[in-house]
């Protein structure tokens, strides 16, 4: 049977719902990983760390996407529960027509600027061309990208979320294909790696625009419409948390990468990288989950029933608990393993990330509970407090812990530096969850 917005959410049909989104998000971490080991076995760990050192930038141009994205689908969830589907229609074409038009310009700026945005970032001269080959590859695609990363909040909006998965593993197993052909059959190098990764995304975000641009059966499609410049700075407004987070972990991700030159040089860079991947692993459980959550909660919002919003609060506080114990565990479980199967081939490489994973891991524990409540306020369309969350959880706490801690705990200080982070984010999620109650009923 259908499972559908307006419904009531238990334990098993929430997480039914949520399956898809979670799955898609694991599923683009996954291929993410598998580029990330095509590198660094068949080109290079010289070229993993140049990939990894200007890889923030490029997720804070993709990060618009989830932006407009989560931003978009809450007013669009929210317009939904108050009745006015045609209005629906018109702001999610308008939040599309957005994506397209600023991924074109942020395209172009980066191509062009993305040499000296290397070397401001601390780029070796052994790592400046592999940067760059990397950065201006990648970057053609940019706006598909984009487009992947606002379809993957949208489908599930539309109540497809199944096909939100189905279009991510097409776009998986194509990228995994192509690096593959083109790293392994043809020896490109991180040039082939980018241009696997690009050519995937266009899957990513072309097969649903095709889609929504038909007739079909959700709750969404791609109508005529014109610029609301209020409704488009409200979206972007609310989403701006989703935007924080990038640019603030892209940041942090900056200065983790500059002190590690300093402490270990290109390993610690490398071994950083590998961090990095298994990261977006375990993260995209807990994004997945927000990504089916949030238009549940944004609906429930605009037709104004309470009684569903303490709800999904509950039980998502629940769920994010248990996730997190098991995800801790998993990671201590898996330190080993997976860095044999990244950097198995250097042991001093190996070392550095096997012991980095070990201490990394205990910020699993409480990064759902951050992660979902930044969601939760986007989808109440309070970006302030989304925001706050997140630019205090990704930029300020961990850009603070990784800058102090080394001076208290030597190298290992950078690796203990996020947990510090979840536990402060921690504290301020709690905070604002408490202040807001009676303003929301929930």
């Amino acid at each position: 049977m259908k499972i559908r917005l307006s419904d009531h959410f238990t334990y098993g049909k929430l997480m039914r719902f949520c399956a898809a989104p979670i799955i898609m998000m694991v599923f683009t971490s996954v291929y993410g990983v598998v580029n990330g080991l095509f590198v660094s076995n068949f080109v290079g760990k010289i070229p993993f760390a140049a990939i990894n050192l200007v890889m923030p930038f490029i997720m804070i141009l993709g990060g618009v996407g989830f932006m407009i994205g989560t931003g978009g689908s809450a007013l669009v969830a929210k317009t939904l529960g108050e009745g006015d589907k045609d209005k629906a229609n018109r702001c999610f074409t308008m939040m599309v027509n957005f994506t397209v038009i600023s991924g074109i310009i942020f395209s172009a700026a980066g191509i062009i600027f993305i040499r000296p945005i290397a070397l401001a970032l601390g780029a070796t001269p052994a790592m400046l061309n592999d940067c760059v080959a990397y950065g201006r590859t990648v970057l053609l695609f940019n706006t598909a990208y984009m487009l992947q990363n606002v379809f993957q909040t949208f489908l599930t909006t539309a109540e497809k979320p199944k096909l939100g998965l189905l279009t991510t593993i097409a776009a998986g197993l194509t990228n995994t294909a192509l690096d593959a052909l083109f790293i392994v059959g043809f020896g490109q190098g991180v040039a082939g790696a980018a241009l696997a990764t690009g050519l995937s995304q266009c899957i990513g975000g072309l097969l649903p625009l095709i889609y929504f641009l038909r007739p079909n059966t959700s709750l969404l499609r791609l109508t005529k419409t014109r610029l609301e410049f209020t409704a488009l700075l409200k979206a972007c407004t609310n989403g701006a948390s989703e935007l924080m987070t990038n640019i603030s972990g892209s940041l942090a991700s900056m200065v983790y990468n500059m002190q590690l030159l300093k402490f270990a040089g290109e390993n610690g860079v490398a071994a950083y990288g590998v961090l990095m991947y298994v990261q977006f692993i375990f993260i995209a459980v807990y994004i997945g989950y927000t990504i089916g959550t949030a238009p549940v909660i944004s609906y429930h919002y605009g037709a104004e029933n309470h009684s569903e919003l303490k709800n999904m609060l509950k039980k998502s506080m629940f769920l994010m608990g248990a996730a997190g114990v098991t995800m801790m565990a998993l990671a201590q479980l898996l330190a080993t393993p997976l860095g044999k199967i990244f950097v198995g081939y250097d042991a001093e490489l190996f070392e550095i990330t096997r012991r980095a994973f070990k201490l990394f891991s205990f910020s699993f524990i409480l990064a759902g509970f951050n992660v979902f409540s930044s969601s939760f306020f986007t989808a109440l369309s309070n970006g302030v407090v989304s925001a706050a969350i997140s630019f205090l959880r990704t930029l300020v706490f961990q850009m603070l812990s990784v800058l102090i801690l080394p001076y208290f705990f030597g190298f290992d200080g950078i690796w203990w530096a996020i947990s510090a982070a979840e536990i402060f984010a921690f504290c301020i999620s709690v905070i604002s969850l408490f202040a807001k109650r009676k303003k929301y009923h929930y």
